[in-house]
């Protein structure tokens, strides 16, 4: 795997802001992985902060980070936060994402700007003992799995809520790594998982938790107006104004990037476009290193003579959910293109990586939990048209049924958090 060469230098800022002071009640500390420039990870604390109301809470990472240039948050480091406030109680609420199989290497190389990525990947890759070693050093922690926070990093009296994790592939995680894991868990006040598949290991390990959908559903009802103004200007106003007929809203992992699997991509939307008209609007779910790379889609652009295609630069969050809201649909990697999709009830199909075989991944095991039977979860490069295909043809109705009764589901859900931190 290649580090995207466009990730944003800004996206990790070096040495560190100033600790806040803890307020006069106790924090609540939003921690997770929007210390880096990925579009769900970033839009995790936006839900999770305003379902809190009139809360103040701390967004905190493993690193100090300021992403609100994309639309994200100045972020803490947690290490010396939690040496700074000492005895002091707290909430920690771990926002989302697929936490519990984030081993520390790769952690830490996503947290790298590009070149820094690139050499401690050539360096450090085949060598795993030293990697670990080199990836503990640098994000200050012993853990294997450190956007699992254990219990007792804070001196005081704290109390730990997971909201809505995910970790479809916790069972293929080193034993280690997964003891660690399940321990943090099974200490944790309470603990929300996004899918049956994550919840299913959990439980099997004897660890109780509650079935969450993830926070990106509640961006429409949220942030709709917000979005609604992005739509109207910059990059995707221009969008909509050279696809009047409509686009698709499209995105793919770095790893796509091969020849054959570009050729097919290209060749199923040569396909799609002459059946819809659509064009294809390609943006990127995340610049840091392991995510997106516009060079791959400079690459599928050159292959697509017959349908017109727009490569959008920007890596704002809220221009990203704007593109989507605007689309015809989406189609991609991405399990939160897909979960903003579903969220503006349009139609939405993730993409099957060729060497994905058998194993399900953390977009099927979403859609197999939350999507109506009809609604089909992944495809195959090789089987793109047809499947962009059955995706258009969805009931729009029952489109909008599954976006009211996620809001409703997660907004239950979360009041049971907030009343755990009264």
């Amino acid at each position: 795997m290649h580090p995207d060469s466009a990730q944003p230098k800004e996206a990790v800022v070096a040495g560190s802001p100033v600790v806040p002071e803890p307020p006069t009640n106790i924090p609540t500390i939003l921690f997770g992985a929007f210390d880096r420039h990925n579009f769900g990870d970033l839009l995790f604390p936006h839900v999770v902060a305003a379902m809190l109301d009139d809360r103040n809470p701390v967004f905190a990472g493993l690193v100090d980070a300021d992403l609100r240039r994309f639309g994200g948050h100045a972020v803490h480091a947690i290490a010396p936060l939690a040496a700074a406030w000492g005895e002091r109680a707290v909430n920690i609420i771990h926002v989302g994402g697929e936490i519990l199989t984030c081993g520390a290497w790769q952690a830490a190389v996503m947290l790298l700007p590009p070149q820094q990525a690139h050499e401690a990947i050539t360096r450090l890759d085949a060598r795993p003992r030293e990697a670990l070693e080199w990836a503990q050093r640098r994000l200050g922690t012993r853990a294997l799995a450190p956007y699992c926070l254990p219990k007792g990093l804070f001196s005081g009296a704290a109390r730990v809520i997971y909201n809505a994790v995910g970790g479809t592939e916790l069972g293929q995680c080193d034993a280690a790594l997964r003891a660690e894991v399940l321990a943090d868990l099974g200490a944790a006040d309470a603990v929300g998982v996004r899918d049956r598949e994550t919840l299913a290991q959990l439980a099997a390990a004897g660890i109780t938790a509650r079935l969450v959908p993830d926070p990106a559903v509640m961006v429409a009802a949220l942030f709709g107006e917000r979005i609604a103004r992005h739509t109207r200007a910059g990059e995707v106003a221009q969008i909509r104004a050279a696809f009047p007929q409509g686009y698709l809203a499209m995105q793919f992992s770095a790893d796509f990037g091969d020849d054959a699997t570009l050729d097919a991509i290209a060749a199923g939307l040569e396909r799609s476009a002459r059946s819809t008209g659509y064009g294809v609007a390609l943006f990127r779910a995340g610049a840091a290193p392991w995510h997106d790379d516009r060079v791959c889609y400079a690459r599928l652009a050159a292959r697509l003579r017959a349908t017109s295609v727009r490569i959008i630069e920007s890596l704002d969050i809220w221009d990203i959910c704007a593109l989507i809201a605007a689309s015809r649909g989406y189609c991609g990697s991405s399990l939160h293109g897909r979960i903003v999709a579903m969220a503006f009830a349009l139609p939405r199909l993730n993409l099957l990586h060729p060497s994905a075989g058998r194993r399900p991944g953390k977009q099927a095991a979403f859609a197999a939990t939350w999507e109506p039977p009809e609604v089909r979860a992944t495809v195959a490069v090789d089987h793109l048209a047809a499947g962009v295909g059955n995706a258009l043809n969805a009931d729009p109705e029952r489109l909008r049924h599954t976006a009211r009764e996620l809001v409703g589901r997660y907004s239950d859900e979360f009041g049971a958090i907030r009343q755990r931190l009264e």
